[in-house]
């Protein structure tokens, strides 16, 4: 198959390898890290790639992204399907599966996750260690590492009395981080990158934990068929939709674009 594949600047090793193992022809963009701090630019930055994608001969385009703080809501296939992963944000794809990033999520509160990706393209604020080790805004639940989902999600599953108690303990886990993990992909040109890791938490007073990341899920993008549980296919003209359960999102057609 030829294939088009739009991936966020933070896969750039993971991507390039997968890309280089897959049997299809695969055309690979990067957009740079960072587009959900913009909010709804995000969506229509992402669907410009998409409709300049969609005019060349692409049996499929593949998006390198989770849904990312909504990011993805409103995304339309032109006349090219879209297959996108299956995930509320990146670090799940570093863990090759929602289940493995959420077990590990659930035993290991405060987590500040790290990637090559991370730590050689991430630009940004500080959060708060004093060495500006933490660059940028990790995307992850409420804006803290886990799954992405907002008041108004929370509040339909579980009612306004609980998603307010939920977002307060989010918020608090957020503002307690105290150890950094990071996510070894076999990607990594050497050892520097954990060392430079593993000095971040020392200085700041934190634990520090290497665990061995997952390809799979990067890889099955890459090679298909995405026939399972854990890609969304989105036919040509149809659009991308919240699904407010281990879904995670859906497509619908244009008549349902609203969700």
């Amino acid at each position: 198959m030829r294939l088009k594949m739009l991936a966020c600047d933070i896969f750039h090793r993971e991507m390039e390898e997968a890309v280089s193992k897959s049997r299809n022809s695969i055309d690979l963009e990067f957009l740079p890290q960072g587009l959900h701090k913009e909010g709804a630019a995000m969506v229509k930055k992402l669907q410009e790639a998409v409709d300049y994608s969609s005019l060349g001969k692409y049996d499929a385009i593949l998006m390198g992204y989770a849904l990312c703080g909504n990011g993805l809501l409103g995304l339309a296939a032109r006349g090219t399907r879209l297959i996108i992963p299956r995930a509320h944000d990146c670090i799940a794809l570093f863990f090759g599966s929602r289940a493995r990033y959420m077990d590990y999520f659930n035993s290991h509160p405060g987590v500040y996750y790290k990637t090559s990706g991370w730590m050689e393209r991430v630009d940004g604020g500080d959060c708060g260690c004093g060495d500006g080790c933490c660059s940028g805004d990790q995307l992850t639940l409420g804006s803290g590492p886990g799954m992405t989902v907002n008041y108004d999600e929370l509040v339909v599953k579980f009612g306004e009395e609980d998603a307010k108690y939920v977002m307060e303990e989010l918020s608090s886990h957020e503002r307690n981080y105290n150890q950094i993990t990071f996510i070894e992909m076999g990607v990594e040109p050497s050892d520097e990158l954990e060392k430079r890791a593993r000095a971040d938490a020392e200085k700041s007073g934190w634990k520090f934990e290497k665990v061995r990341g997952d390809m799979s899920l990067l890889q099955r993008l890459a090679d298909g068929p995405w026939d399972g549980p854990d890609f969304l296919v989105v036919p040509p003209s149809w659009r991308v939709a919240a699904k407010y359960d281990e879904d995670i999102m859906k497509a619908v057609p244009p008549e349902d674009a609203g969700g």
